[in-house]
């Protein structure tokens, strides 16, 4: 294998691992320079400091375990500044040019203004039933920014597109207005980020002058920034600033605003105050249209009996079905071998690491109480609170789906309580399932922590 396609391997299992936003951010413009096989050692190019100090500190494990699972007796990863520039114009022999189809690490540049990524459009983001709602109150703000649906929030699972939607909708008011409305994108951690660095540095007015003089302000996965009392204080100073000014403000969150405990209650106030949507798992549909797209897109071959298999298998979110995608393209175009519907078997197994035979009540309970942030015991208790409630009948619910346990026994695993309290959860659950895809949502999300432990 070339640097190249070993570092496309890499970067194709850790971009499953992290959200995209984050992958974008600190990890797409990162290149494999160069690999000693006697010391067992490899160099990554990545573009400037700041980039190398966070990846070091946050991805150096998640890198180095990708890297030795391609390559055992790799044991250390050298980290250099390397440009673009550089990186793009290194010299390899002719012999070992990239194959056409396989798309080049650095083809896409940030914008540095606004933080986009220009491969992100409106016109490229597949519309279905899971998501027309999302879409159709994004194109609004497009063609009314600040005067319609401010501020507006999108929530839902991860991989299911919305940093695509909301970067989308960026892109396109930067490009209808020309620039002269100034649009800056930033992931929750990055602002926090810049917070913490401005209260160590003492340089808190470089921040408000950053995020409060803009024209459109878009925030992705907002839920990292609850509990972290400076942060919030300063993004609630500065939400309120925009908004009395006019200005555009979405935001993105895989839950809704209520469903975040850690979050401020001012701040929870602010985000309800606007336009909510979600967007859910994609139906069969959409996911095969995707699929094709995605394959158009990069003028790839793959057999429509394929994407068809793929669409079927692959049904948790739009990452994973690009990640069985790209494994589809190594195996067909790296490799050569073709690629039948025994191998994508394998193939969906091993990027969706399939459902664990050991999972346990256990595992179930401790997943649905991380999910709503309280405690197993709170589960098994005798409180009736409302915020317990809705997370135990949850909790029966998968412990039947997931293990078909009897009532009796989930009953009596959730606080010895008798068998027809769980036959009335687990009945109450699997109606409103299907005409709530908020709910239905949850419990997918849920079994995705399932599935990981």
């Amino acid at each position: 294998m070339t640097l190249d396609e070993i570092w496309k391997t890499v970067l194709g299992e850790i971009e499953l691992q992290i959200s995209r936003p984050n992958f974008l951010m600190w990890l797409k413009t990162s290149r494999l320079l160069s690999k000693d096989e006697r010391e067992g050692a490899v160099t990554v190019g990545v573009p400037n400091n700041f980039t190398k100090e966070w990846v070091e500190q946050r991805y150096h494990k998640m890198i180095l375990s990708s890297l030795r699972n391609l390559d055992s007796s790799i044991r250390n990863i050298s980290y250099v500044i390397q440009s673009h520039e550089l990186n793009l114009s290194s010299k390899k022999p002719k012999q070992e040019q990239v194959p056409e189809t396989q798309t080049p690490l650095l083809d896409i540049k940030v914008d540095e203004l606004t933080n986009l990524n220009p491969r992100y459009t409106l016109q490229s983001f597949i519309v279905g039933s899971s998501n027309e709602l999302a879409y159709a109150a994004m194109t609004a703000v497009t063609q009314s920014v600040g005067k319609k649906y401010n501020p507006l929030f999108i929530y839902g699972g991860v991989g299911l597109g919305k940093t695509h939607l909301i970067q989308g909708a960026g892109n396109e008011i930067k490009n209808q207005y020309q620039n002269k409305i100034k649009v800056l994108y930033v992931p929750s951690e990055k602002f926090i980020h810049d917070v913490v660095q401005a209260i160590r540095n003492r340089r808190m007015e470089d921040v408000k002058s950053r995020y409060r003089n803009v024209d459109v302000l878009i925030v992705d996965d907002i839920q990292f920034i609850g509990g972290k009392e400076a942060t919030e204080l300063e993004f609630f100073h500065t939400f309120n600033i925009l908004y009395e000014k006019s200005k555009q403000i979405i935001i993105s969150s895989d839950r809704p605003p209520a469903a975040i405990p850690t979050l401020e209650e001012r701040l929870k106030s602010r985000f309800e105050g606007g336009m909510i949507v979600d967007i859910s798992y994609p139906d069969y549909e959409t996911r095969l249209a995707i699929l094709r797209a995605k394959v158009q897109e990069k003028g790839w071959h793959v057999e429509d009996k394929i994407l068809e298999a793929t669409a079927a298998k692959v049904q948790r979110n739009i990452r994973e079905l690009e990640g069985v995608l790209n494994k589809i393209i190594f195996y067909q175009d790296v490799k050569k071998e073709n690629v039948d519907l025994k191998r994508l078997d394998a193939i969906t197994n091993e990027i969706l690491k399939a459902v664990p035979k050991n999972i346990n009540p256990n595992n179930i309970l401790k997943a649905v109480a991380d999910f709503f942030e309280v405690s197993p015991n709170d589960l098994i208790s005798k409180t009736r609170k409302r915020e317990v409630v809705e997370p135990r009948q949850i909790a029966m619910y998968l412990l039947r789906e997931l293990l078909n346990l009897s009532y009796p026994y989930v009953g009596e695993k959730l606080g010895n309580r008798d068998h027809t309290t769980a036959i009335h959860a687990c009945a109450k659950i699997n109606k409103e399932i299907n005409n709530n895809s908020s709910l239905n949502q949850k419990i997918l999300m849920i079994k995705e922590i399932v599935y990981k432990m």
